[in-house]
């Protein structure tokens, strides 16, 4: 089947059947997306040690801030991708493409080397002290230096996603995750480099991937192939992608500045083990999240396909199933960080105190997952049909209206302890929030249904 045959599959297709399809290649590539962080870590933890977790912790927001960049772009182009494809704009979507390479190259470039300029003055204001500095600083400047790469793979394959190529995304990510392994073997076992092996092994496997990618979309029988006269950027183009890219944009710019503060809480409060016992939680807790971000790139171009072509019915569909979906998964998740901490935090270290307080970290930091998966799909949801506002709110909500006045208040009372309790106490609101609108839209969805059907008899 061609790749147009495949893409009007979309609006035809039976909704579960669809969001297997999408679903499960975006769920391999997001769970080896982690597996390669996660690998990363314990390579560090076990071999270079307990420090260099904490080091490598403090390096979270920079992560957090290149991925806002990266999604203000890849996912604003995805998306805007599948609405073109699902109103047949063929030309636009190509387009869209050529002006999502030079976006790319233009954002990944300046922001890596702006970056590495101020280095130093940035890692201390994200909580890094004498003992941690030197290990986020020789992780950054590799990250940094090869910090256009990561934008192009990342870019790319949220294109090929929205190009009705989920398994070609998946391949690439999985292909990115097995060449990451076997590199930090041998730049951080055999041949020593310590931390900087593992960024350099994390640049390298992504370049390699990319090459992959960029010649799927040299092939001019697809729909979206790479070609003279796409590059240039247009102006409505930019702004369409950007409109629908700023929602996970100042989600992910919120997990930075919330990461920033956690850091110098965890830093006053329970010093430099605290950070890593933190660094260890957040790994294990992104399996999960990966697994419901996969949902979300499965659903995103039925959704919006679905959008574009006007059939609520199957919108509402996939909405609910995803919903569902990620409700299992990070009951999973619960259940896991409750029964087997110890196995969870012994991976990354055998440190005695940082596995002690990674356990606890672990334990309350995923005290409220089984609602965290709803609140996440319902924010890309409205991303996804273009609800920019309402996306961009309840990306806002978790992170400032109730995670950081959390952690600025609760630590006053209740010291380390009020740091940890933050995490789960803006989970639940955040989700009670989302819940609340959701079941707002439901009803205006449902109105505007019976006005249609009475307009129409």
């Amino acid at each position: 089947m061609d790749n147009k045959n495949a893409t009007l599959e979309l609006g035809t297709k039976p909704i579960g059947k669809l969001l297997v399809q999408y679903a499960f290649p975006a769920i391999i590539a997001m769970i080896a997306a982690s597996l390669y962080n996660i690998v990363d870590r314990i390579f560090i933890g076990q071999i270079v040690g307990p420090m260099a977790i904490s080091g490598l912790a403090i390096t979270f927001p920079f992560i957090n801030l290149g991925a806002a960049f990266g999604a203000a772009v890849g996912i604003g182009a995805s998306t805007t991708i599948s609405v073109k494809l699902g109103q047949r704009d063929y030309e636009t979507a190509e387009n869209i493409l050529g002006n999502t390479v030079t976006l790319n190259l233009i954002i990944g470039s300046s922001f890596g080397i702006i970056c590495l300029i101020f280095l130093d003055p940035i890692l201390r204001f994200f909580g890094a002290s004498d003992a941690t500095i030197p290990y986020a600083r020789s992780f950054m400047e590799v990250i940094l230096a090869g910090n256009v790469i990561s934008h192009m793979y990342f870019g790319m394959n949220a294109v090929l996603r929205a190009a009705s190529k989920p398994r070609h995304a998946m391949m690439a990510t999985i292909f990115t995750v097995l060449m990451n392994i076997i590199l930090d073997f041998i730049f951080i076992r055999l041949w020593g480099w310590g931390i900087r092996g593992a960024a350099f092994a994390t640049v390298l496997s992504q370049a390699l991937a990319l090459c992959w990618q960029m010649k799927q979309f040299t092939n001019k029988n697809e729909i979206l192939h790479l070609k003279r006269g796409i590059y240039r950027l247009k102006k409505h183009l930019v702004e369409n992608i950007i409109s629908i890219g700023i929602s996970p944009f100042l989600m992910n710019v919120c997990a930075c500045i919330v990461v920033i503060f956690m850091n110098n809480q965890l830093v006053k409060y329970g010093g430099d083990m605290a950070v890593g016992a933190f660094g260890i939680a957040y790994s294990v807790a992104m399996i999960f999240v990966m697994f419901i971000i996969g949902l979300d790139q499965g659903m995103q171009p039925i959704a919006g396909y679905n959008y574009g072509s006007q059939q609520t019915d199957r919108l509402m569909r996939v909405l609910k199933l995803t919903i569902f979906a990620a409700i299992g998964i990070m009951v999973v998740g619960w259940l896991i960080a409750h029964l087997a901490p110890y196995f969870c935090a012994r991976m990354f270290t055998k440190d005695p105190e940082l596995i002690r307080q990674a356990i606890k970290a672990i334990q309350i930091n995923m005290m409220m997952y089984p609602i965290v998966g709803f609140q996440m799909v319902v924010t890309n949801f409205f991303q996804c049909i273009g609800k920019v506002k309402i996306s961009i709110f309840l990306s806002l909500s978790r992170q400032l209206l109730f995670l950081i006045p959390f952690l600025i208040i609760l630590p006053q009372f209740f010291k380390l302890d009020g740091v940890w309790a933050s995490l789960p106490s803006s989970d639940f609101l955040a989700s009670l929030v989302a819940a609340i609108i959701m079941m707002a839209y439901m009803r205006r969805l449902k109105r505007q249904g019976v006005n249609n059907q009475k307009s129409n008899s």
